[in-house]
């Protein structure tokens, strides 16, 4: 907000210097974000550093930076440049930097020109939070957009304007605020310009409107081109990559695109300040990833060849000569600033989906009313910021009074107009749009489409006046699915009806449907209705329509079709129940007929079914059943299905019919069976069928006699009885190896092959055949011998009888009177097989008789005779095998087996013995190998098995063989060990072993496998020993003695082996040369044997003795260049053990000595040193330095001294200074200091220099001396002191600046006391005002240098000492509204005022009295709801005049043209639900507001349009409107008692027939009387409809006093109806007026 003295000065701008203003932050990046609020918010708040500006120049050194260093588009926070920008980190002002994350959110307007106060903070808090952060700004997260920093434009532009200046002439500082100085540098800026840029003034370029980039420069030179003010006049000048991602082309010459093709990977390019005229914007089309376009300060007129650019978020236009906004749809586009053009029409206005920030400042456009409420229409619900503020919820809340299809007309030309109008207005442009495309005498009447919500039907209304034209007039109708705004419509397909049913996904969307007039089979242009966005359902489903398909027949299956809206809610599965009703009685539920289909069964012939649902949601919400009711269910016609025949199909048996009936209740159906005349359900085959068919014939007849269609079966042909066995048994005697046979007899003819097959069994009885186990196959023979295997089982017989034809009959089955018997144990022979012979096995072999075998005993025995007992053989006992053994040998060998039963009963033993002795085996090696490692001198042995009799003397002989395959035995070698020597190296070895028994008889000679070559042993060191002198500086070398083939390249390593026990490698030479470092150690020398062929033997080491050092001595000695204040070091080499601490003498002459003799040196020259290194000073300078040193071991012994001389003089240093700094010596004067250095100071230079905000600096005229006065240009700008060092030889050194001071201020600015104006009551707005000291040098500081004043608005909480204040986060402007919560309580006001130096003046308060409560009020009071009949309305309203008591509210009726209220007795509540009484009346709602202590204030009333009739009950009443008459079923209460409770055996049906004359009740007729009328009466007064508040299922019918009914119907739906056709009949017909109808005195 701008004072007044701000607006005084502003008009002098032109003639005086520019004050100092705050710059507004602009654009994306100023604001924070524009994505949301709360971002911003967090973020910080912009804050500026202005200066003084020219009118003048070219561009301003004020300074206006986000308050947030942003992030480029490469993910890097981007830094201020060096050429004349701001510096972000010295001058931003964090205003919200601390409080922003505790505050609530802030408006753009806040932002930019208030800081935002902490929620928990006061503003003193706050402005010290200011003033100590000043120097400081934190980062803050940033979205997409937020990549690149933004910069205003002035910022920038002062940088080149001031480069450019300073090469004409010398100027004063760009900040001062005196006239002179600023018409001095005017008149240089206006004669060095170009015409063109004389436009570009401060005012022309304010940051304010101007949303410029800062250039990242932390981006690599690779992706960055920053060529801004170099007069480029084609981009084929610049070197352009695809690689670049930031190019800042501002304040050049260029006027074409040509080229810039190239810049495919362009993400922020600057081309503001350029010559571009004429639209040629297609070379852009390239730069698909372009994020930020800035093209401000052009000459543009039309962005109509703009190409969509995918990623385009940032558009800056402003400063042109745009005349409209007229461009491609760019779908991410989120910042649009085009302040200051010609921009007189939104027609054409692009599609913006994305856009959150739109600027059109200073155009021809703003004088359009309501602008902002325009804009909203055409972007939607994303624009948060419209010039550079939030939105004005105010134009908010009156765009949403606009018809939905506003925005489609406002691009398509139409001229903006008031809400009121706008309804009217937008339908006759669109109409006269369409006039030419319509068929010929054809107009358009109407075209809207209902407020659609989810889930419900939405229905479209276009209707058309025929002026004259013949044929009748079709519509095709085509739905389309738009965004939030009415664009980017996409086609729904199968959406082709005159209703669409919104979907859950179109929530928040526009629908549109094109309708299309058909006239004589010709299709004309389409016109087109837009909605609404779809709202949210009420989450309650509803049935639409109920209907029941499917035929009335029995057997049937009904299909109950409910059509749902289920307006929001989650589909779920309904109710669904069906029941039977009796044409006189009640409806009876069908039990377990639950589902959605029901097939129809014999009990509902006769019966009407009623189908009722109820919609229930996923989420539990059950709507409003509802039922339907089929006509009489009709029998099916009698028919029979599925006839068959059962039985066997064979002589003499029983076969019977069977069928599936169907057709009502069976009665006497007629069943035949054809080759005889019998009937009935049964028949016996017999002999004369056989080889017959039977036919079954089944004729079908109900109850009634009606007879159906017959069906029929025919069985295969009658077959022949096979045979059969009778008295089957079983001769013999049942024992174990006896012979049985089955005798039978086999009737069915001739008996032929019949075969018998012989089991076992278990049991007596027989069960069935898989019980037994087979003894024996099928055969024709019926004798059998009973096997071991039937013993203690019965054995029984199948016998099978075959005719001669080979039919097969039933096979039949007889068994044993007892179990088969068996015989006592024993053996029937035994023998022994196999060689009586060592190693040979021996079996024994027996045969069993006498039942099952159980373990029967075996033993074998050795005999020395063939009559001794002998003795067992306990290895083969229990056995039938025996390998003979060793101990057999030259024995008899006898077997012996008792037999054993299986039950324990053992039978006579019998034994077998051999008839010869056991012999001996043959002598046998089983195996024979030779062990051990064919190594010279390892020993080989050579191991065997032997088998056969006692071993004797085995004989061994050792062959040797070569590898050409000769063979020699080696002499004397032969036992079973051998070790190798030397000779037998390179051959193979081998061993021949021949067994021998100890009776003299050999074996056969056995071979081994060769085993070699053998190779020879490994390498070995015998002997190691040193040589040398073991000083320092001698070498050492070794003697070893080597063995193990021949030598090889042997490895020999030197070790220093430390005292600590550390072991160090230094060589593998074959000798080593002692230095230093192996003083005072051992030396160990580790040496590898290795043989010729690469075998390594053990390695050997030996040790030397300690190293002894050698003489000290000094090797070299030589002193480097000298220079003043340098400490040097003498390059030596020392020699001789560990150096100790030698002896360093310095001496200084004036002359180079010619002799260094250390006596002549000592007497001539001037001692100065004795340490290695000497620290050089100013004495030194010019004289020649001389070292003297002894060389000196660690333990003291000293060598030959050596001497060394400089070979120049010492120089003296370059002369230098440090530590510059500044003091203040008060608050105007400053003094400059510093510390010399580099020989003796002449007389040295002093500079003072100014630096601006931006970074630029300029040297004081005639500042020269150690101290500076501060003067008027000096203020925003800091001071440096500059020290040139001048050497007394006339030497100059470098300048040296000191740190910059403080930024220069004047006097803070100071306010006196604030003053309330307006009335301290709720509602009234309190204005504060500031009351400023009268000094001069306050009211000069007010008038030149005030900022902005911010204000901070607090409400009490507690009383007395206890009192506190609260502040108000979102009041901080000048004026504050007193709010319901204010009563009694006070109301304090902070405030404090900002200069343009970025600082605050001390906080200021004042504090209203306890605030006093306002007259009751109402306002915004509406009426809210859908319209209809059947809706619920609720009025709403904003009640203020403190607490609110119990308000009075009326619902009344108004006849739409009558000033009559009409009363609705006892609607007094804020909910009123309609009925179809109200149809056709405006609802009245009168609204009294009354306090709590009673008083009262202005009653208030709104209405609503007409009620209209719920559309589907419209549509069902129109058709019976039109049908002229009509039937209702009703219900009438039997017990007119009104206590009683309704129930449904207290009911009776009635039928309602209504017509265009008369309304008559008819009782219907039943077997036993006939239909009665019990009321009739014609439509004249008194007659009328009533109904029932408390039952929507009721109503009365009133005819005249006497004649009245009262009736009942299932739904409301249905009595809506009703009641309505019957209004509707009287009103059309009668003229009856629709008071009467309802019964109401006018």
């Amino acid at each position: 907000m701008e004072t007044p003295s701000d607006a005084s000065n502003s008009k002098a701008a032109a003639a005086k210097p520019v004050k100092p203003r705050p710059v507004a932050p602009t654009g994306r990046f100023a604001l924070g974000t524009a994505s949301s609020i709360k971002k911003r918010a967090d973020g910080a708040a912009s804050a500026e550093v202005p200066a003084s500006r020219s009118s003048m120049m070219k561009s301003t050194s004020s300074v206006s930076t986000s308050s947030v260093q942003r992030r480029s588009s490469t993910g890097t926070v981007g830094k201020q440049q060096d050429n004349g920008s701001s510096v972000v980190a010295k001058k931003a002002s964090p205003t919200l930097l601390d409080g922003a994350k505790k505050s609530k959110p802030v408006s753009a307007t806040t932002v930019s020109s208030k800081p935002a106060v902490e929620k928990k903070s006061s503003l003193t808090e706050k402005a010290a939070t200011d003033s100590v952060k000043k120097h400081a700004v934190k980062a803050s997260p940033t979205s997409t957009l937020k990549k690149v920093q933004s910069k205003t434009e002035s910022s920038n532009a002062s940088s080149v304007s001031t480069r450019r200046v300073a090469s004409n002439a010398s100027l004063q500082s760009p900040r001062s605020v005196t006239s002179t100085a600023m018409k001095k540098s005017g008149s240089l800026t206006s004669s060095s310009m170009p015409s063109r840029r004389k436009s570009s003034t401060a005012d022309s370029r304010d940051s304010r409107f101007m949303m410029l980039p800062q250039v990242d420069l932390k981006a690599s030179d690779e992706v960055r081109l920053d060529s801004r003010g170099h007069r480029v006049r084609s981009l084929k000048q610049l070197r352009l990559s695809s690689a670049l991602e930031f190019v800042y082309l501002r304040d050049n010459l260029l006027s074409s695109l040509e080229g810039i093709e190239i810049l495919k990977g362009v993400k922020v390019l600057d081309l503001s300040f350029n010559d571009f005229k004429l639209p040629g914007f297609e070379p852009l089309r390239n730069c698909i990833v372009l994020q930020q376009l800035y093209l401000a300060g052009n000459q543009i007129t039309s962005l109509a060849s703009l190409p969509e650019l995918p990623n385009l978020e940032f558009l800056s236009v402003a400063q042109n000569r745009l005349k409209s906004l007229c461009m491609a749809h760019q779908p991410r586009l989120q910042v649009l600033a085009a302040s200051r053009n010609k921009i007189s029409t939104l027609k054409g206005f692009p599609h913006l989906p994305s856009l959150e920030h739109l600027r059109v400042e200073e155009n021809p456009l703003l004088e359009m009313p309501h602008l902002e409420a325009a804009s909203i229409l055409l972007i939607g619900p994303t624009l948060k910021k419209f010039n550079d503020r939030d939105l004005n919820p105010n134009e908010a809340e009156l765009s949403k009074q606009y018809p939905a299809h506003t925005a489609i007309c406002i691009r398509d030309g139409w001229e903006f107009c008031s809400p009121e109008l706008a309804a009217d207005s937008t339908f006759s442009f669109l109409v006269e749009q369409w006039k030419n495309k319509l068929p010929q005498d054809y107009m358009v009447n109407k075209a809207y489409v209902d407020h659609p919500f989810e889930e419900d039907p939405c229905h479209c209304h276009f209707s058309f006046t025929n002026l004259g034209s013949e044929g009748e007039l079709a519509l095709k109708y085509q739905w389309f699915l738009g965004g939030k705004t009415p664009t980017d419509f996409v086609p729904i397909p199968e959406a082709l009806s005159e209703v669409y049913w919104p979907k859950h996904e179109d929530v928040g969307r526009c629908l549109k449907v094109e309708c299309t007039p058909i006239l004589n089979g010709a299709e004309f242009p389409a016109i087109f209705a837009v909605s609404l966005p779809v709202s949210p359902g009420t989450g309650c489903p509803k049935v639409i329509n109920l209907t029941v398909s499917g035929e009335l027949v029995e057997g049937n299956i009904l299909t109950g079709v409910p059509e749902i809206a289920w307006c929001g809610g989650t589909p779920g599965k309904g109710v669904a129940s069906w029941l039977r009703r009796r044409w006189n009685g009640n409806a009876v539920v069908i039990d377990g007929a639950e589902g959605m289909e029901y097939q129809l069964t014999v009990n509902d012939i006769n019966s009407s079914l009623v189908f009722m649902y109820t919609p229930v949601t996923d989420e539990g919400v059950k709507g409003e059943p509802q039922c339907t009711m089929t006509d009489f269910v009709k029998a099916a016609t009698p028919s029979v299905s599925n006839v068959h025949v059962l039985g066997d199909i064979v002589e003499d048996n029983i076969i019977i019919g069977k069928g599936k009936y169907f057709g009502g209740r069976e009665g006497l159906s007629k069943l035949q069976w054809y080759r005889e005349k019998e009937n009935g359900m049964e028949y016996t085959l017999t002999k004369d069928d056989v080889g017959r068919h039977i036919k079954f014939v089944y004729t079908p007849v109900n109850l009634e006699g009606q007879e159906g269609e017959s069906a029929c079966t025919l069985t295969d042909a009658v077959k022949k009885a096979p045979p059969k066995v009778f008295n089957l048994k079983i001769v013999g005697e049942a024992r174990e190896g006896s012979k049985v046979s089955a005798s039978a007899t086999v009737t069915g003819g001739t008996e032929g092959s019949s075969r018998v097959q012989w089991y076992k069994a278990s049991s007596s009885e027989f069960k069935n055949e898989h019980e037994l186990e087979a003894l024996s196959t099928s055969k024709v023979s019926k004798t059998f011998r009973i096997p071991l295997g039937a013993v203690g089982y019965y054995i029984v017989a199948k016998f099978t009888p075959v005719a001669p034809d080979g039919e097969i009959g039933e096979p039949a089955y007889a068994i044993s009177d007892g179990v088969v018997e068996t015989l006592p144990p024993s053996l029937n022979f035994l023998t022994v097989t196999g060689e009586f012979c060592e190693g040979q096995i021996l079996t024994g072999s027996y045969g069993y008789i006498g039942g099952h075998e159980g373990k029967s005993l075996y033993c074998w025995h050795l005999h020395e005779t063939e009559d001794d007992e002998g003795s067992p053989a306990s290895e083969a006992s229990g056995s039938l095998q025996y390998h003979v053994s060793k101990e057999a040998i030259g024995k008899f060998v006898s077997f012996k087996c008792t037999p054993i039963r299986d039950d324990g009963i053992v039978g006579e033993a019998r034994a077998f013995i051999g008839k010869d002795r056991v012999t001996p085996g043959m002598p046998t090696l089983l195996s024979l190998e030779v062990t051990g490692e064919a190594i010279e001198g390892k020993t080989m042995a050579a191991s065997k098995r032997y088998w056969g009799g006692e071993e004797g003397d085995t004989m061994f002989r050792w062959i040797l063989a070569s590898s050409d395959g000769t063979e020699k035995e080696i002499e004397g070698a032969t036992s079973s060990l051998y070790t190798l020597k030397c000779d037998d190296i390179g051959f193979y070895i081998f061993v021949l072993c021949k067994p021998v028994r100890n009776d003299g008889v050999h074996g056969s000679l056995v071979s081994t496998k060769m085993i070699g070559p053998i190779i020879p042993g490994p390498p070995t060191c015998q002997s190691l020993e040193l040589a040398g002198s073991m000083v320092e500086g001698g070498r050492l070398t070794f003697h070893a003695e080597y063995t193990g083939g021949l030598r090889g390249s042997c490895i020999q390593e030197w070790f220093r082996l430390h005292g600590d026990g550390r072991k160090e490698k230094l060589t593998a030479d074959e000798y080593l040369d002692l230095d230093l470092a192996d003083v005072d150690c051992r030396i160990e020398l580790v040496y590898t044997p290795i043989r010729e062929d690469g075998l390594q033997g053990s390695p050997r080491s030996v040790i030397s003795d300690t190293i002894l050092p050698g003489e000290p001595k000094g090797v070299n000695l030589i002193l480097p260049e000298c220079f003043e204040d340098n400490e040097i070091s003498p390059i030596k080499t020392y020699f001789g053990g560990k150096e100790g601490t030698g002896k360093y003498t310095w001496f200084r002459n004036k002359e180079k000595p010619d002799n260094l003799e250390f006596d002549l040196i000592a007497a001539s020259s001037e001692l100065v040193g004795e340490t290695l290194k000497y620290k050089l000073s100013l004495d030194d300078v010019g004289s020649y330095l001389v070292l003297y040193w002894v060389p000196t071991r660690y333990d003291g012994k000293t060598g030959d001294p050596v001497m060394a001389i400089t070979d120049d003089p010492v120089m003296a240093a370059f002369p230098s200074v440090s530590d510059v700094h500044l003091e203040q010596k008060n608050s105007d004067i400053y003094c400059g200091l510093g510390i010399y250095y580099g020989g003796y100071e002449g007389s040295s230079l002093y500079r003072w220099y100014r630096e601006s905000s931006d970074g630029t600096r300029i040297h004081i005229d005639g500042a020269d001396s150690v101290t500076y006065e501060v003067m008027d240009a000096d203020y925003s700008c800091r001071l440096l002191f500059g020290y040139t060092p001048v050497r007394s030889d006339g030497i100059t050194g470098e300048e040296k600046l000191s740190e910059p001071s403080d930024v220069i201020l004047p006097e803070p600015l100071k306010i006196e006391t604030l003053v309330f104006k307006g009335n301290q009551v709720e509602r009234e707005t309190l204005t504060v005002i500031e009351q400023i000291p009268s000094s001069e040098v306050q009211q000069h500081i007010w008038n030149n240098y005030k900022n902005e004043m911010k204000y901070q608005w607090f409400v009490s909480s507690g009383s007395g000492e206890n009192q506190s204040f609260e502040p108000l986060a979102t009041q901080c402007s000048r004026s504050y509204k007193v709010r319901f919560e204010d009563i009694g309580r006070c109301v304090k006001c902070e405030c404090f005022v900002t200069d343009v130096f970025g600082r605050s003046s001390e906080l200021v308060s004042a504090v209203t009295a306890p605030i006093l409560a306002g007259r009751p009020k109402i306002e915004k009071l509406e009426i809210e709801g859908r319209g209809f009949h059947t809706n619920l309305y609720a009025v709403r309203g904003t009640y203020s005049g403190g607490k609110e008591g119990k308000s009075k509210i009326q619902w009344l009726r108004s006849m739409v043209g009558s000033p009559d209220l009409i009363s609705i007795p006892g609607e007094i509540g804020r909910m009123y639900e309609a009925n179809v009484d109200d149809v056709g009346y405006r609802l009245v709602a009168i609204y009294t507001p009354v306090r709590e202590d009673g008083v009262e204030g202005q009653p208030i009333s709104v209405s609503t349009e007409p009620i209209a009739v719920e559309p589907e009950i419209y549509k069902e009443v129109k058709q019976k409107l039109d049908d002229g008459s009509v039937k209702f079923e009703v219900l009438c209460d039997k017990d007119r008692t009104p206590k009683k409770a309704q129930v449904m055996g207290h009911l009776e049906r009635r039928v309602l027939e209504v017509n265009r004359k008369r309304i008559k009740v008819v009782k219907p007729g039943s077997k036993t009387s006939f239909p009665t009328t019990e009321v009739r009466g014609a439509y004249a007064p008194p007659f009328h409809v009533e109904l029932y508040r408390n039952d929507q299922h009721r109503f009365k019918i009133v005819v005249d006093g006497e004649s009245e009914v009262d009736l009942m119907v299932q739904t409301r739906h249905m009595r809506d109806v009703i009641i309505l056709t019957i209004r509707g009949l009287a009103q059309k017909f009668n003229s009856t007026s629709l008071n009467t109808l309802l019964k109401i005195e006018a």
